[in-house]
């Protein structure tokens, strides 16, 4: 028993249950302004911080964009409070390189609230600074990204302080709080809900399925089996009907010359749909269409 509570992150433990706490503070704070801001936060830091950045860019890497976008894009990331870029990365690259198998941080076969959450909370070799040089040597060598991830406690205060400052405890609550936790369970739902239910397209070496209503409040994420089967591709709803927010805003970005070198599945590989296996490096399978 000693030995598994030296294991727990406080610190990450205490930090989310006070987040989670503070939202319940909604009920007495609510304000159509306060509401606006949540909205806006929970599309800035979980849609183009975690969606886009985190992801799709930084683990990924299925665009680019200019490096004054991507400091832009990072900071945002970095408000959504999980943690700093290189922490995300390193992990969300540890999940695809054994995807529901040993050595995934948080495969719904090691039990649903496992995978939603608790892994956070449990200190693992994923912590050491080792893992940074292992899983993100490109971005680790990044002054700034380095500076996001020792000091995004830092940042997500400093933002706290801002909009107490701006709104008082009503723009705290629901700008902090209540957003968090949103933009928190969405983000979790994309290792859970979508490693147990919905359906899957292609037959890939893991549990990924698509499942519509967690796209919905990740803006595209949802439709999980289709980006485990194309991991580089940038967009991730393949069928006419799987609306994919953030390719949306990927292609608007490159309307305005502020992404370039696209990447999505060949038309042939799409018709695959029992195709046996899709390695990680998918330099075959993919194209650039800008």
């Amino acid at each position: 028993m000693l030995k598994f509570i030296k294991k727990i992150k406080w610190g990450a433990l205490i930090f989310i249950t006070l987040v989670h706490l503070g939202a319940l503070l909604a009920f007495w704070t609510f304000s159509w302004s306060a509401l606006i801001l949540c909205l806006v936060l929970y599309w800035l830091t979980g849609g183009i911080g975690i969606t886009l950045g985190f992801h799709r860019l930084f683990s990924h890497y299925s665009f680019k964009v200019p490096k004054f976008i991507a400091y832009i894009i990072a900071f945002l990331g970095t408000l959504a409070g999980q943690a700093g870029l290189l922490w995300w990365v390193a992990r969300h690259r540890a999940h695809h390189k054994a995807p529901d198998q040993e050595g995934d941080p948080h495969t719904p076969r090691d039990g649903f609230w496992w995978s939603h959450m608790g892994w956070l909370f449990v200190r693992s070799d994923l912590d050491e600074f080792e893992t940074y040089k292992k899983f993100v040597p490109d971005l680790v060598k990044n002054p700034y990204y380095r500076f996001l991830t020792n000091y995004f406690w830092t940042v997500n205060f400093l933002l706290a302080g801002l909009l107490y400052l701006w709104g008082g405890v009503s723009f705290l609550v629901w700008g902090m709080a209540v957003r968090m936790v949103i933009v928190y369970h969405a983000t979790w739902l994309v290792n859970s809900a979508t490693h147990k239910w919905g359906y899957r397209s292609y037959r890939t070496q893991d549990d990924s399925c698509n499942l519509w209503w967690v796209s919905l409040v990740t803006f595209g994420e949802g439709w999980h089996n289709n980006h485990h089967a194309f991991q580089t591709s940038a967009r991730h709803g393949l069928r006419w009907w799987e609306i994919d927010f953030t390719y949306i805003q990927i292609r608007l970005l490159a309307l305005l010359r502020l992404a370039r070198d696209i990447k999505v599945p060949l038309i042939s590989r799409l018709s695959q749909k029992t195709a046996q296996k899709f390695s990680v490096d998918e330099n075959e399978d993919i194209f650039k269409i800008s």
